[in-house]
């Protein structure tokens, strides 16, 4: 394993003690330092599972000497700080639908504003390289590796359909959050999947021409999994958020209502395919190993990543004074 992965076990179990036992900053932080943990752990056996073993007596091939471990941590560090700020980002935007939904609030954040707003950018920034990491672990591992479907044509028609369900997804939450506030959830795979498929990055929709749904199916698994660590890491902490949902919040699992679990899946996908957008604008650079190396020599202009940067900042300041005002509950 790499240092990082054993330094996550180690700070994963000694936060999980100190958390039982009442102890700060564990108490309020214990999210934070479990996820931490979490992504430093799979992204090490990413590495490992990713670097060709040989037997005893077997030497390498000259291919096999070239071949080494990849991650993003250890091989593609400037994505996953990308991946942290698009993370804020993506997240804020459905912390500003629960504004008009109201579905979840927080609870015991830290009284000091400052404090708390560094809170908010080191958890929400999770949320992008817990999914993606934890997709790519599944796929590292051989997961659906054979996986085929019947190839579609992907139409102008297949096109407008998902432009049509994703503006009712997005629209009929906000009109009536009472009955339709789960839609939200998938909005943006539809509005923004063909404009990938059309601008040449990297879609689902053309995985599904070429016969193939196994990133789709890696991204409901992934997203499976990090909605029930979400839970129960959440469940335990003391700084924590809490459910307010419309007709399905008596049985629960943790804090989540048990219907809430079919979120999750989706969710993942929606930020696969909200990122792959974003990446549009990099010459489709993305957190995948195999893309990186993509339009090479050409960067994006500095002028527009100035504009870029001031505006996730300006957009992380408003969002957090709005959760602030509207969607925490107490403070401690």
């Amino acid at each position: 394993m790499k240092i990082h992965g054993i330094i996550g076990i180690l700070v994963l179990v000694a936060s999980e003690i100190f958390m039982f036992k009442g102890v700060e900053p564990f108490v309020t932080w214990f999210y934070d330092f479990a996820w931490w943990s979490y992504i430093l752990i799979i992204d090490s056996i990413i590495y490992y599972l990713s670097t060709p073993k040989e037997g005893k007596d077997q030497k390498k091939t000259p291919i096999q000497q070239k071949l080494k471990g990849n991650s993003l941590l250890c091989n593609r560090r400037r994505e996953f700080i990308l991946l942290m700020a698009w993370s804020v980002c993506f997240w804020l935007i459905y912390e500003a639908a629960n504004l008009v939904l109201k579905n979840w609030h927080y609870i015991n954040l830290p009284a000091n504003t400052w404090v708390r707003w560094v809170g908010y950018f080191i958890a929400f920034a999770t949320v992008l390289p817990a999914v993606f990491e934890t997709t790519e672990l599944l796929e590292t591992a051989g997961i659906f590796k054979n996986n085929r479907v019947k190839r579609i044509k992907v139409t102008k028609n297949v096109h407008i359909l998902f432009y049509i369900l994703g503006l009712t997804f997005l629209i009929t939450p906000l009109i009536f959050p009472d009955y339709c506030f789960a839609l939200i959830w998938g909005c943006f795979v539809f509005l923004l999947e063909p404009v990938n498929y059309m601008w040449g990055g990297r879609s689902l929709l053309r995985d599904w021409e070429n016969g193939t749904f196994r990133k789709f199916y890696l991204l409901l698994l992934g997203g499976l999994i990090c909605g029930a660590l979400w839970e129960l890491w959440n469940y335990w902490a003391s700084a924590k958020w809490v459910y307010t949902v419309p007709f399905v919040g008596k049985l629960k699992i943790f804090e989540m209502p048990l219907l809430g679990y079919i979120g999750f899946p989706p969710f993942a996908v929606e930020c696969y395919v909200m990122y792959n957008f974003v990446s549009l604008f990099r010459y489709n650079r993305t957190w995948e190993k195999d893309s990186t190396d993509k339009a090479p020599g050409k960067k994006v202009n500095w002028l527009v990543s100035l504009i870029t940067v001031i505006g996730l900042i300006l957009f992380y300041i408003l969002m957090f004074y709005l959760i602030d005002k509207n969607t925490v509950l107490s403070y401690r």
